[in-house]
């Protein structure tokens, strides 16, 4: 049996981790890192580039490389490049499709199925745009988990005693607070908040902002205008705010960022701490309303948690520590690793999954996981009221449901509108699908009774059903939102995915087989040089005409159209000029 790999996918890294010898243990990237950059990029000549690798060539190919594709998932976004359409479940795909690939080869063997994490703000559409992403990237998807529970999961295993956690998890592009309680072979989380667009991805901007604006002031010159420099902008920026955590300044350098007038200018400035969290304190004062909400809806003070946990890139800032104290009266604890703790916790669940208990604890017990929904679901009622079933926080898995009747007489459809969120009226909440229950008995405004059951699994995504309880009648409702990828879509999709793993899969063979053509097409001319007058005259005139057939088909062999064919065709010429070599004295 496969292994089942745990993934953390990240709006700036990404990270896998997998179960080895009873430990959690993070699988590093192509580049060697630990995390791989959420970056997905197309270059002119038609490769493919994913993690550390595309982000390096960013500034130079700032239009066809995608970054924080996260705060997108669920959305109606979609970019084209070379004729194709491109949406967040097929960039996440290629993401997951790295990840995957680097697990194989660590491990040695296939990886089939993956447990992935998700903010725990994320709606009913965000996570089953993720679960659609892994699909499309060859992966079964056994549990999408909430990355505050996952980050608990794994510091729970090493500090097994009874306690309650706060998990403040802060990354680049969302922001949750869970409050857990960790028990004996028990993790339940008791309430969870958030802001799904809150993270290092805001802060970055504001420096660049701060940037552009000091750049202005000093060359009266936009840099905003040019896609390049604004790239290399967001670059220093982003390492400016990583230097600040540790430092009290940091230096800004860009040389030759932008020609103006035939002048070269260089970008040259001195960005202090302090001045780094007056550009962001309103952001971070944003994180103080989930924390209130979640330690109220969990019903307890701050005095009573055992621990805070800080996950997450950005709770390395000192002024978001600071926050975190402010609010907690505790100080928070640096015995996880933020970066790291959130997918380990996930391979752990998926080690749990296949029946292994709690190994890596080394108790063999097995896990109890409590999560809950983080949004409240609701269905649209006479005069747009939000109607509440099932209430934020709740334990999953669940099933609720409540009877609806109908607003007109005679009506023989209802038309009903599920909704996600905390407002009491319903245009101010999530969509989250619409669908109409057909074949009502006919009769009276208000007599009808319809049971609508709203049934949340374990990965909080919703499926609803309906049943006209007059009749007998049941139906099954399959709720259609058009942020979903439908079937047919996602079948495309995988396809496309599994051809271009395939189409460069031959490009990295075009790249060995040529390497290895042009050595060949040295070393015979060298051994012809050599040889001089005493090689045979027939034997040279072959030798000649199969150099400079095996010359032709390297030299219009092009890697971003190359085929398996024309690789035959040129390990065909090398065979037949290694012949003729074989024969020289």
């Amino acid at each position: 049996m496969s292994k089942v790999i745990g993934i953390d996918l990240g709006t700036t890294n990404s990270c896998v981790s997998v179960v080895e010898n009873n430990t959690p243990v993070i699988i590093p990237g192509a580049s060697g890192s630990m995390t791989t950059p959420s970056v997905v990029a197309f270059t002119s000549k038609g490769e493919r580039l994913i993690g550390e690798s595309a982000r390096r060539q960013a500034v130079t190919n700032t239009e066809r490389t995608i970054s924080s594709i996260k705060r997108h998932m669920g959305e109606k976004w979609s970019v084209r490049i070379d004729g194709t359409e491109y949406n967040p479940q097929m960039i996440s795909a290629m993401i997951l499709m790295q990840l995957k690939k680097d697990a194989e080869e660590f491990l040695g063997e296939k990886v089939e199925e993956a447990v992935i994490t998700v903010p725990a703000y994320f709606n009913d559409i965000q996570r089953q745009a993720t679960k659609d992403a892994g699909r499309i990237a060859g992966l079964t998807v056994k549990r999408i988990i909430n990355e505050p529970t996952s980050a608990a999961l794994s510091y729970g295993l090493n500090h097994g005693e009874p306690q309650k956690v706060m998990v403040y998890d802060l990354g680049g592009g969302t922001f949750d607070v869970s409050i857990i309680e960790i028990g004996e072979g028990v993790i339940e989380v008791l309430a969870t908040a958030g802001d799904n667009h809150l993270g290092g991805d805001d802060f970055d901007e504001r420096v660049c902002d701060w940037i552009v604006r000091k750049f202005r002031e000093e060359n009266h010159v936009d840099l905003s205008r040019d896609f390049m420099a604004m790239q290399r902008v967001r670059d220093a920026a982003e390492q400016a705010k990583k230097e600040l955590s540790t430092n009290d300044t940091a230096h800004i350098l860009q040389p030759y960022l932008i020609q103006n007038k035939g002048e070269s200018l260089h970008l040259d400035m001195t960005l202090t701490r302090s001045e780094f969290e007056s550009l962001i304190s309103d952001l971070i004062a944003r994180t103080e309303d989930p924390v209130r909400n979640a330690l109220n809806d969990a019903g307890i003070a701050p005095s009573e948690l055992g621990k805070v946990l800080l996950v997450g890139g950005s709770t390395r800032i000192p002024a978001v520590q600071s926050k975190v104290r402010a609010l907690t009266g505790q100080e928070p604890s640096k015995n996880i690793n933020p970066d790291e703790c959130v997918a380990k916790g996930a391979a752990i669940l998926g080690s749990t999954l296949q029946g292994n208990g709690l190994v890596a604890a080394g108790t063999g017990q097995n896990l109890l996981l409590l999560d809950v929904t983080p949004l409240s679901l609701s269905i649209e009622t006479v005069g747009g009221v939000a109607t509440r079933v099932v209430e934020r926080n709740t334990t999953l898995p669940t099933r609720y449901s409540q009877i609806f009747s109908t607003a007109a007489p005679y009506q023989r459809s209802v038309d009903i509108h599920v909704l996600q969120g905390e407002r009491p009226m319903a245009r101010d909440n999530k969509t989250i699908g619409k669908f109409r229950l057909k074949g009502i008995k006919a009769a009276p405004a208000g007599v009808p009774r319809i049971e609508v059951t709203f049934d949340i699994d374990t990965n909080g995504i919703l499926k609803v059903s309906a049943k006209d309880l007059d009749t007998g009648k049941e139906q099954s409702i399959v709720i259609t939102a058009d942020d979903r990828m439908s079937e047919s879509e996602i079948a495309a999709a995988m396809q496309e995915t599994q051809n271009y793993a395939a189409n460069d899969q031959v490009r990295r063979d075009a790249i060995e087989l040529l390497s290895e053509a042009q050595k060949l097409l040295s070393q015979s001319g060298e051994r012809v040089k050599a040889a001089g007058k005493q090689l045979d005259r027939s034997l040279k005139k072959e030798i000649r005409s199969a150099t400079a057939s095996l010359r032709k088909l390297v030299g219009k062999c092009r890697l971003d159209k190359v085929e398996r064919q024309e690789l035959d065709e040129i390990r065909s010429a090398m065979r037949a000029l290694e012949q003729c070599l074989s024969r020289m004295p």
